[in-house]
């Protein structure tokens, strides 16, 4: 019998072809039970290798018949018949993420922020679950009729269990997309499977603000040569908080990478404004102080230079770089014009800072 009679059996009407992955094939149908349409995963147990027979899809199948959460794909019905497996889910009728992603050519900050939340969300409430997915990407995230994130594909997820020591069993097998993956999966290193999560989730929002991808795999050993040296390229575009989201998750060093509940409590996702490099204070009280302090300092301006230098690497010494936001605040708050005057006549801006 073929899918279509099935199907029908079952009370859908199949329709029009949706994607295939290696394993699978999906299928958009009409529900006549449910009056809407949604979509059918048909998985053929003859067409699959044993090992995914044996291990992936049963995990799949037990995993989708647990979670329920409303940023994940909703299913409503599993069935088998003729040797095929059917999944019946909520039909992502705005497309995948990438598509959209392709189309804007890269995402606000703002719109990213939010999908981005959804998503964490989502995979939170699975890694609470001790459930990883170790498949995301942005092919694997659909949008619903608002434009809210659907996390798909359960292809390669599993359960987490720990040995009698408490310790997580770390996974052996290579899960995912190359582009994707993070650096000890690519190795082949056995590796602990909710942070690789992480690494995946890393990817996926710079691919949102960006519109392509942080590394090129069409040549996987220098890929993996550029993630192991923490090298990330970003727009200049972007808030120095994105920056340093993905800069975070996009961590070589599994022990420094961010747990999902870092990702969620970060400045970014929250959506706390961007930090001003400015600090909060009147430049007209305190000119006449300053003013004093560049008059020392005028006469040694190489622990300036010095301590700026130092500053743009991630050091240097603190006093220095609050003196350079003290400079840097008095020159953008607009004193008034008296003020100026007296700062120019003692030439505040001579120093070559």
């Amino acid at each position: 019998m073929d899918d279509a009679a099935v199907l029908k059996r079952k009370g859908y009407i199949m329709g029009s072809n949706l994607g295939e992955s290696s394993f699978a094939k999906v299928k958009c149908a009409y529900s006549e039970r449910l009056k809407f349409h949604v979509a059918v995963k048909i998985t053929d147990r003859k067409n699959v290798p044993p090992e995914f027979l044996e291990k992936f899809l049963p995990r799949e199948l037990e995993i989708l018949a647990t979670v329920s959460h409303c940023s994940i794909i909703k299913i409503y019905e599993i069935f088998e018949t003729s040797g095929k497996v059917y999944i019946v889910m909520e039909l992502g009728v705005r497309g995948d993420l990438l598509e959209f992603i392709k189309r804007n050519r890269g995402l606000p900050e703002e719109v990213a922020r939010k999908m981005f939340r959804q998503l964490s969300c989502a995979v939170k409430y699975c890694h609470d679950l001790d459930v990883v997915h170790r498949d995301l990407k942005c092919d694997n995230i659909l949008l619903d009729k608002d434009m809210n994130i659907k996390l798909s594909d359960f292809g390669f997820s599993k359960r987490c269990f720990q040995d009698e020591n408490g310790k997580v069993i770390l996974s052996q097998t290579f899960c995912g997309s190359a582009a994707y993956a993070a650096p000890e999966v690519i190795e082949g290193i056995p590796y602990q499977p909710k942070v690789y999560d992480i690494w995946s989730l890393g990817v996926i929002l710079y691919v949102m603000v960006s519109g392509y991808m942080p590394y090129d795999d069409s040549n996987v050993k220098r890929m993996l040569r550029f993630q192991k040296e923490h090298r990330v390229i970003f727009p200049e575009s972007l808030t120095h908080e994105c920056k340093d989201l993905i800069f975070r998750m996009l961590q070589p060093d599994v022990s420094h990478r961010l747990r999902i509940e870092d990702v969620l409590n970060h400045a970014w996702v929250q959506g706390k404004p961007p930090q001003s490099n400015c600090l909060p204070f009147s430049a007209s009280k305190y000119c006449f102080f300053l003013l004093h302090l560049l008059i020392i300092l005028k006469q040694n301006p190489l622990p300036i230079r010095e301590g700026l230098r130092l500053r743009t690497q991630g050091r240097g010494n603190l006093f220095l770089c609050c003196w350079y936001l003290l400079v840097k605040k008095i020159i953008c708050s607009q004193p008034d014009q008296k003020s100026w005057e007296l700062l120019a006549s003692k030439s505040l801006f001579s120093l070559q800072l």
